[in-house]
């Protein structure tokens, strides 16, 4: 038995939308920083004396979906070691799951480097990302660590994550505010789906987002908080205005959230350079330096608790345990 651990990320530009959803294949790039707070450790092992996949996650076994997109990972590694073995798969979230959190992106990032590990096979970072990436999209993101970009591609091993800067070695991080980590009414994956189909808003969102590719990449390699902020901001809300124009329409906002929203924006009027972000749920991440965090919590704290703010920097890649 292996055990892998593997860090959520949260994207600065989103990913939200298929154009291969059998492949997971993205409409536009994405960019990422993977965060130390949240992780999943995931233990694999393949055992003849198995007649069928045993898959348990914080102890209890995995129903539902989730069930399909382990066995596709799985189910490609058998593939590629020549192993017909069932696996014993255990994973523990050290994350709030299907909360908006990214806790798919460092599960299947775990699942394909403790797979992939126990079955033999000596993969590269990129192999390993693109295996990720079958389970969940953002998965291939969690590979790597520190800013990290996942190219869009055209087939299966065109669309992969590798990194931007990985010792990330300047003063960013990310204050979490928890909200609510119940499940969301809308999983990212309908989410998304629904909104390719039927918001008219979409096209322009891939346009833009590709488009905020290369400034963000040198926003990151100059050190340069503002604009990535800017950028990181921008494309959250543009991410979120595709699912007002879905039919039915339907938003991961809650009250809170606009909250926050707007104490961000105030902050940033009196000088504080943070930035909110927001992926497929409520709860916001506050981009700024750590010499603000003491100011942005204090200001926070007359909207939310101080238990439901988190202080993340960046995190590591792939460990093996």
């Amino acid at each position: 038995m292996i055990t892998a651990r593997a860090h959520t990320n949260i994207a600065f530009l989103k990913y939200w939308g298929k154009k291969n959803v059998k492949l997971i294949l993205p409409y536009n790039d994405s960019i990422s920083l993977t965060l130390d707070r949240f992780y999943t450790d995931t233990s694999v092992d393949f055992d003849q004396s198995l007649d069928h996949d045993e898959i348990f996650v914080d102890e209890k076994p995995l129903t539902g979906s989730g069930v399909k997109r382990v066995k596709n990972v799985l189910d490609l590694v058998r593939h590629l070691s020549g192993i017909s073995n069932f696996a014993k798969v255990q994973s523990t979230n050290h994350v709030p799951s299907t909360a908006g959190l990214a806790s798919s992106a460092s599960a299947f990032a775990a699942l394909a480097a403790a797979s992939t590990k126990v079955a033999g096979l000596n993969l590269s970072n990129r192999q390993l990302s693109i295996i990720a990436r079958h389970g969940s999209g953002s998965a291939s993101r969690s590979i790597f660590g520190g800013f990290v970009q996942w190219h869009a591609g055209h087939d299966d091993q065109s669309s992969y994550a590798e990194p931007i800067q990985e010792n990330v070695d300047w003063d960013i991080n990310l204050i979490t505010v928890l909200i609510n980590t119940a499940q969301k009414k809308v999983s990212s994956t309908n989410g998304m789906q629904s909104v390719v189909e039927t918001s008219p808003f979409y096209p322009a969102w891939v346009k833009n987002a590709q488009a905020d590719v290369k400034p963000m990449k040198t926003a990151i390699l100059n050190q340069n908080l503002a604009t990535l902020g800017e950028l990181a901001e921008q494309s959250a809300m543009r991410m979120h205005a595709t699912t007002f124009g879905a039919v039915p329409s339907f938003t991961y906002f809650q009250p809170q959230t606009l909250a926050i929203l707007s104490a961000v924006r105030n902050m940033r009027k009196q000088g504080v350079e943070c930035y909110s972000t927001v992926d497929a749920g409520p709860n916001v991440k506050i981009i700024c330096a750590s010499s603000d965090n003491e100011f942005i919590m204090h200001e926070l704290n007359q909207i939310v608790s101080a238990k439901q703010l988190v202080v993340c920097k960046p995190g590591p890649g792939i460990t093996y345990l």
